[in-house]
């Protein structure tokens, strides 16, 4: 069901702890922004994604080590990104976590290994203020914040996503999160 929800909105080496917040900004040394526009609708630029049905911010992230709040239950450090997404069609299938899924579907990057290409893996949720709205519907022009996490496997190298229109869909750009 998650992955037919997001195909429809795209039609349309050593541990420390160690804990940062970033408003998300404009390009800088540390955040590279790449990002390409295909026909005016969908773009990634400066941590905001927008499509055709939706509009996903990327307000802020930090790396959160283990044990701290939003990374109570885990064993690795966590980079945690919130965001609020806006339904600008009306779709009723359209959700924070459907958003963030049809933005992002290839996962977290963390380009530390000269082998293969270092997906992230998932972590828990890193607010549980959020955790009841993640699946909420969103009314069209209605904003709903959400919340992700992925599981770190260093802390120097930074982690990039990279948005695409939907899954399967064009790459629209990318950008790197500075993880020290």
């Amino acid at each position: 069901m998650l992955l037919a929800s997001s195909l429809l909105i795209t039609g349309c080496s050593t541990m420390k702890e160690e804990k940062k917040e970033n408003p998300v900004k404009n390009e800088t040394d540390k955040d590279k922004v790449n990002s390409s526009s295909r026909d005016g609708q969908y773009t990634f630029k400066d941590g905001k994604v927008s499509m055709e049905d939706i509009d996903l911010k990327i307000t802020k992230y930090k790396v959160i080590p283990v044990g701290a709040e939003g990374n109570e239950y885990g064993d690795t450090p966590v980079i945690a990104f919130w965001y609020d997404t806006t339904n600008k069609s009306g779709k009723d299938t359209i959700t924070p976590t459907i958003a963030w899924l049809a933005a992002f579907p290839n996962d977290a990057i963390q380009d530390n290994d000269k082998n293969k290409v270092n997906k992230l893996q998932i972590a828990s949720h890193p607010d549980k203020n959020l955790m009841k709205d993640q699946n909420a519907t969103i009314k069209k022009g209605g904003t709903v914040s959400g919340a992700v996490a992925y599981k770190l496997t260093d802390l120097t190298t930074p982690v990039k996503l990279t948005a695409y229109k939907g899954i399967g869909g064009i790459e629209l750009g990318s950008q790197e999160f500075a993880v020290k």
